[in-house]
This record gives structure tokens, C-alpha cells and sequence, in this order.
């Protein structure tokens, strides 16, 4: 399809794009039409028949299947080394502790991690007494400060490092493989947290060289919350199937009766999962790299993120902290006089601006998706421009919608 004709399809598909100028898939995405339909027709479904029948359990393997055949696609792995789990979170969890930690080891992370990364780090240092480190980045701006920080950081009895693909807070793209590669030369194992990457740009997470990449459903790949997957490589696989404790998946011992079932990533899978959620998962994937293109979707993305950053450092008054050199679709900012919640709260009231704002680094965050137009960039760089040009008490009052026949009260 023609391109505007195949956006307008695309938005046609997303209605929650029309509530507002949204730029917050970074947080939460908004919901294909067709994933939405397929939770609540299995949803139906268990209302009118039921959940207890045997054969139920074996088609909430196969959706489960078909999840993981739809995350694959979208990292370019083999089927085999993606297990489904809640969240990132969840799956920086299992990560974190799948290491057989002792006193006195070390793990290796950066202070711009999301609390659902430093978590688990905080809690083996709690509890074994492992060295946590931070490698000091900056904002991740330039890739030889960031090596020489992680360089100085990966010292001997280093376990682990936990980092993530593209930070949360800055935006900023990390060089992941020269990192992962700095790291298992030195003997440690490697996570890396992709929520802001996987959908956004492309990752191919095999070629990483990463042990774990965890994977959110709810943001950038479009799908319901309560849901995520984790890639494990060959290395992580075999070295679970060796551990003393084991990592065995309700599914593989219900199947086979045993803990010698398949050596691939379900090991890492927990149970109970939200059955209607993990059809909308696999459908909001399918959706993504079948129907919209991958390709497509990468490139239209960060091309708008890039002219979004770009038209904002334009604007007297405004400080764009995301590194333009080094970005994805994130894209972080500050207004000269105003408060992030000060100047969100007006830019929501103005232009319906949906976006976040990031305190640790004290700015407004935009997520710029692939099915985001020119105009509405425009349209909020304006009102950013307005902000700029005022402060909060010299802006102009909003107008006001009169009903009339109301009285005062």
C-alpha cells in the first residue's frame, strides 16, 4: 500500500491512537483491534464452557506455543530459547538468579537501569553479599566513554552484567554486543533488558551475544499486560539444565512426567498464565511482523523519533537529553522554567498529549511510534514552543468550554 494510505489503515487498526496524541508506548502500548477481539472471544469462551475441561490445558499449550513462535519471529531466534513469563521484569528475575551466587562475587550493571532490573541485583547483594557496581556512562551518549566505564568495571570475579538495550530514562542506544562480548571474554554472563528496544528497532538477539534478553508484551510489541518472554542462549540453557536446583516448567514435567524433558528455554517458565492474554500476545506479534511489516515499523518509528528530536532542539528554551547520535524512539526533554509535570499537565491540556515524565533525570519523555504522524509531532512541538516562551505563571489561560444553562455552582 501506498504509505499514507497504509498509516491510515494502520491507525484504523489501533483506535486508542484517537484518543489523544499518544506517546507513551514506552510505558503502554496501544492495543490492535484484532488482539483486543481475540482475548475477549477466548474470554467468552471460558464464560460460557468453562476452564476445567482436560482439553483445555492442552490448548493453552499450543496458544502458549504460538506465542513463542510469534516473540521468535520478532527476535530472529529459534522457538526453542524463548520461555513466556509475566513481565521484564519477571524475566530479569529469573536471569539474575539463575547465576549460582557466593560471597564476594560481583555483578555490573549502570545507574539509568529500571527498578525492574536493579531489583533482583539489589537482592543478591542483600542476600549473598555480591559487589554490585555501577558502570559509570553518563547518558550514554557516546559508545567509547560507555566501553571505557564498563572496561573499568568488568574486573575479575565479575558473575554478571545486567544492562539494558536502549535506557529508559535518556533513550540513549547502548553498544549491547561490544558490551556482551567485553563481558563473556571476562567469564560473566550477560542480560540485557529490552522493553525499549524489541518492536521499536530491530534486534537481531542472536547475534547479541547476550545470555538472557527479557521482552515486555505491553509496550512496544503492542500486546496485553501481565505478560513478557525471555531468550536464553545455548550457554544459559545448558548451564540451567546442569544447576543443582534446576529450572523445570510446569509444562515439561505435566507432559513428560519427569525433569529430563526438552533442554530449551520453557525450563524458565512458570505456570498459571492468563490464557486470553497470551492469544493477545502471540496475536499483537503476528499483527506486528504480518500485517504491518516489521520493517516498515522500525523504519517509520525511529525516522519520526529522530525529526521529533530534532524539531524540539530546535525551540529556544528547550534541552534535549536523548543523544540524537545514538537513539531509538524515546525521546527525552526539558522545558527551561517549568517542572515536567508542570509543563506534561499543560501539553495533555493543550494538544491531549500522552506521554511520562522520567524523574530521575528530571524531564518529559515521548515515545514516537510507528503509527504517529507528522502532524501531531508538529502539533506538540508547537505547544512545546508556547511552554518554551512563557513560564508557568505568564502562560496564556487555557480557553474554557462554557455549557450553557448551568448555573455557578
Amino acid at each position: 500500500m501506498p504509505d499514507e494510505e497504509k498509516l491510515a489503515a494502520v491507525r484504523e487498526a489501533l483506535p486508542a491512537v484517537g484518543a489523544g496524541i499518544y506517546l507513551n508506548t514506552g510505558s503502554l502500548g496501544p492495543i490492535p483491534a484484532e488482539s483486543a477481539a481475540a482475548v475477549q472471544e477466548y474470554e467468552a469462551h471460558d464464560l460460557r464452557v468453562g476452564r476445567a475441561h482436560p482439553d483445555d490445558m492442552e490448548a493453552g499449550f499450543e496458544r502458549m506455543a504460538e506465542a513463542r513462535a510469534g516473540v521468535a519471529a520478532i527476535l530472529g531466534a529459534d522457538v526453542g530459547s524463548v520461555a513466556l513469563n509475566h513481565a521484564t521484569t519477571d524475566g530479569m528475575n529469573t536471569a539474575t538468579w539463575a547465576v549460582d551466587w557466593r560471597a564476594g562475587d560481583r555483578a555490573v550493571t549502570t545507574r539509568h537501569e529500571h527498578a525492574g532490573g536493579l531489583g533482583p541485583l539489589v537482592a543478591i547483594r542483600d542476600r549473598f553479599g555480591v559487589e554490585l557496581s555501577f558502570a559509570d556512562i553518563g547518558e550514554g551518549a557516546d559508545d567509547e566513554v560507555t566501553m571505557d566505564a564498563f572496561d573499568a568495571a568488568i574486573v575479575p570475579g565479575t558473575r554478571l552484567v545486567s544492562v539494558s538495550h536502549v535506557l529508559w530514562t535518556t533513550g540513549a542506544r547502548l553498544p549491547v554486543e561490544r558490551i556482551a562480548r567485553l563481558a563473556r571474554d571476562r567469564g560473566a554472563m550477560v542480560v540485557v533488558d529490552g522493553a525499549q528496544a524489541v518492536g521499536a528497532i530491530p534486534v537481531a538477539v542472536e547475534s547479541i551475544g547476550a545470555d538472557f534478553y527479557a521482552v515486555p508484551s505491553q509496550k512496544w510489541l503492542l500486546g496485553p499486560e501481565g505478560m513478557g518472554a525471555l531468550w536464553a542462549s545455548d550457554r544459559a540453557i545448558e548451564s540451567a539444565a546442569q544447576s543443582t536446583t534446576g529450572w523445570y516448567s510446569f509444562e515439561q514435567l505435566q507432559l513428560d512426567g519427569s525433569a529430563a524433558y526438552h533442554r530449551d528455554a520453557r525450563r524458565f517458565e512458570g505456570s498459571n498464565y492468563h490464557k486470553p492474554s497470551v492469544v493477545g500476545f502471540a496475536r499483537s506479534c503476528g499483527w506486528l511482523s504480518m500485517y504491518v511489516g516489521l520493517p516498515w515499523v522500525h523504519e517509520r518509528g525511529q525516522r519520526l523519533a529522530r525529526a521529533a528530536a530534532h524539531r524540539l532542539a530546535e525551540i529556544d528554551g528547550v534541552e534535549v537529553v536523548t543523544p540524537r547520535e545514538r537513539m531509538a524512539t524515546l525521546v527525552s526533554f526539558r522545558i527551561r522554567g517549568w517542572t515536567p509535570a508542570e509543563a506534561l499537565d499543560e501539553l495533555g491540556a493543550r494538544v491531549f498529549a500522552i506521554a511520562r515524565t522520567v524523574p530521575q533525570i528530571d524531564a518529559i519523555r515521548i515515545s514516537v511510534g510507528f503509527f504517529n504522524t507528522e502532524e501531531e509531532i508538529e502539533r506538540l512541538a508547537g505547544a512545546v514552543a508556547l511552554l518554551a516562551s512563557h513560564t508557568p505563571e505568564t502562560i496564556p489561560a487555557r480557553k474554557r468550554l462554557v455549557i450553557l444553562g448551568q448555573d455557578d455552582a
